[in-house]
């Protein structure tokens, strides 16, 4: 089968897959023209949409943008003429002079994935490794055995179809054809990063908290074991009683029913997240929000918990077989249920729709992404949704693909601009982390750290002086950033057209601008917040002579229609 067709069945099978339902119990409303005001806003921006996904790098998505290679039987994508000069691993000459050697000492160029080998392997990008790969800066390392604090092996995986070196590989316009015309059609970042390093969970605090520290070990397992902090918090291997510090791996959230009612997940270590999160500050100033994510809905009680049983199946195969939490619902994914005052523990069902988004439905404002499609139809978007798609439409490598992730984020978009709340919007494309693949780019150190036994970006026990952030007499050690490139965009009708922004923003900048527009203050406690960039670069709020709407094609991602 050639690879049209190949895209052609894909669509139909996941078409009848992705049907947004009203779960039982959800009502309608039926007075859909009695809306609440939208609160004041210091810009025009009265609603931001985050779409957050899964372990990309920059140059993984768009090393040679915007020149795609255009092989028979791709998605063809042609560039606009006056498409701006990006910081990638074209423009700098890396595509066939890199200092990447495998453990043969053979020099390994970066090579072009195809859309039909969409499908990768995952590779290791725990706090450590992404650092040791990083070699101070020279950004060699990522095919290089690990030093004693790592694991065996590279942080590259071994692909069946790519071999050991997948970190190296990228795709392009003819895969990811979505994010690359949303990128000529509305704005982009080529300089955007983690707030730390790290793997998902460290990610997804820093969007909501921009810390990751406050972590708390419970002490024992979901099936009653000693829980292990070690790569879970900051300067656990190196003590085992340590049970509070910054959370630099995976580690599952305490206050989440699903984590105890999924069998792989019983023997893992859990922790909960000590301070204040935006969902705090957006309660305090009356501000509708919410956090959306595929399976949050339980199908089910065992033991009067809540369990997460909905599973879908992509290219990489049935989400309940492919990684380990077992499902569409994965729940270190989730940051809010690592606080206390935004968990959902029991994934609690929203009552009806006109309470989606508010505070008086014991939700908690954590709900499954059915939910946010049925506040969207209802007219009632809240003003500040994030997104977290059905774990094989996320992205993430192993068990989700560019394409499948494709057919979420384009479905998603197009079904906001549909709306009459399009005019008001802000969409943002961001990611959680790099997965471990190869960027040419690191951003500068400007949170240190010195845990012997998990910083590595220098000697072993390095990123600078953890004490030069010292904050309120305690030292926040872990939190070792700006962490590695991602992609980051930005569409609405204030976005610029077919614009790059240089520069540097983070993870922590999109609750910057979610604070300054709504005027909520800042989080404290050494939140990233106070110093995150700025994206507003990337926006125009006196010229409304921009992309207007840009509706895509889910499947291909190519233009529908496009009103300039």
């Amino acid at each position: 089968m050639n690879v049209k067709n190949f895209r052609w069945v894909v669509a139909i099978l996941l078409a009848t897959s992705l049907t947004f339902f009203v779960p039982t119990g959800l009502q309608a409303n039926p007075n859909k023209e009695n809306q609440p005001a939208d609160p004041p806003t210091t810009t025009p921006i009265k609603h931001v949409v985050v779409i957050f996904q899964e372990n990309i790098s920059f140059d993984h998505y768009f090393a040679t943008y915007p020149h795609a290679e255009n092989n028979p039987g791709e998605t063809p994508f042609h560039a606009k003429d006056d498409t701006p000069r990006v910081n990638n691993l074209e423009s700098s000459g890396l595509l066939t002079q890199n200092n990447n050697l495998d453990a043969n000492g053979h020099q390994i160029n970066p090579f072009r994935i195809g859309p039909s080998n969409a499908v990768t392997c995952d590779n290791d990008h725990s706090y450590n490794d992404e650092q040791f790969a990083f070699h101070g800066g020279l950004m060699d390392q990522w095919l290089t055995p690990l030093t004693p604090l790592g694991e065996a092996g590279t942080v590259s995986c071994v692909d069946p179809n790519l071999g050991p070196n997948a970190a190296m590989g990228y795709f392009d316009g003819n895969t990811v054809t979505a994010l690359w015309n949303y990128a000529q059609h509305f704005a982009m970042s080529d300089n955007s990063f983690g707030t730390s390093f790290g793997p998902s969970t460290p990610g997804a605090l820093n969007l909501i908290a921009g810390t990751i520290f406050g972590g708390q070990l419970f002490p024992t397992t979901p099936n009653g074991n000693p829980a292990n902090p070690a790569g879970l918090l900051a300067g656990g291997s190196a003590n085992a009683s340590t049970v509070m510090g910054s959370v630099i791996g995976d580690a599952r959230p305490h206050l989440d029913d699903c984590v105890s009612t999924t069998p792989k997940l019983r023997g893992d270590s859990t922790v909960t997240v000590n301070g204040t999160n935006i969902g705090d500050l957006l309660n305090a100033n009356g501000i509708t929000w919410g956090w959306f994510q595929g399976g949050f809905a339980p199908t089910g009680l065992s033991g009067g918990l809540a369990v997460c049983g909905q599973h879908h199946t992509g290219l990489a195969g049935d989400d309940a077989t492919t990684q380990s939490s077992e499902g569409d619902y994965i729940p270190h994914h989730e940051p809010f249920q690592y606080f206390a005052s935004t968990a959902n523990p029991h994934h609690s069902r929203p009552s009806d729709a006109s309470k989606i988004g508010t505070s008086g439905d014991g939700t908690n404002h954590q709900y499954d992404i059915t939910d946010f499609f049925t506040a969207l139809d209802e007219g009632r978007l809240p003003a500040v949704s994030f997104l977290k798609a059905p774990a094989y439409q996320d992205g993430h490598p192993g068990y989700s693909d560019p394409i499948d992730e494709q057919f979420f984020v384009v479905n998603t978009i197009n079904a906001i601009e549909q709306t009459d709340k399009w005019k008001s919007t802000l969409i943002i494309i961001a990611y959680d982390d790099s997965d471990g693949w190869y960027d040419h780019q690191m951003g500068p150190i400007i949170r240190q750290s010195d845990s012997p036994d998990d910083d590595e970006l220098v000697p072993p026990g390095n990123c600078g002086v953890a004490k030069a952030f010292e904050t309120g007499g305690t030292i926040q050690n872990g939190r070792c950033g700006l962490g590695p490139r991602q992609p980051f965009i930005v569409i609405s009708p204030f976005a610029k057209q077919n614009y790059v922004d240089h520069r540097v923003t983070e993870q922590a900048s999109i609750i910057r601008f979610i604070e300054d527009n709504w005027k909520l203050g800042r989080l404290g406690n050494g939140s990233a917040d106070a110093t995150a960039g700025t994206i507003n670069g990337m926006l125009d709020f006196d010229d409304r002579h921009h992309a207007s709407k840009l509706i895509l094609d889910p499947t291909t991602g190519q233009v529908i229609k496009n009103t300039d």
